[in-house]
């Protein structure tokens, strides 16, 4: 199992999603909307692709190296 950084499940790594990035809240209120109801994809709202929620990604326990936006292992090191 790896090591879950919960800093990134309520905002994403900055190299997945910066804060800086012109559609970032639309993202976060898109994804914070999907974990409300408990729902494991929500639509990007620029690209209309389905994008899996920190949420799930977390349930999983492991980082598929998929490079998902939401992902709470980026950065986390390895547990042993």
């Amino acid at each position: 199992m790896e090591v879950l950084r919960d800093d990134h499940i309520h905002r994403p790594h900055p190299a997945r999603l910066s804060v800086s990035n012109p559609v970032f809240d639309e993202v976060m209120r898109a994804h914070a909307a999907a974990v409300r109801v408990g729902e494991p994809t929500y639509r990007d709202p620029v690209s209309g692709l389905m994008v899996f929620t920190a949420a799930f990604l977390a349930g999983r326990e492991w980082c598929c190296e998929s490079g998902c936006r939401h992902c709470p292992y980026v950065g986390a090191p390895a547990s042993t």
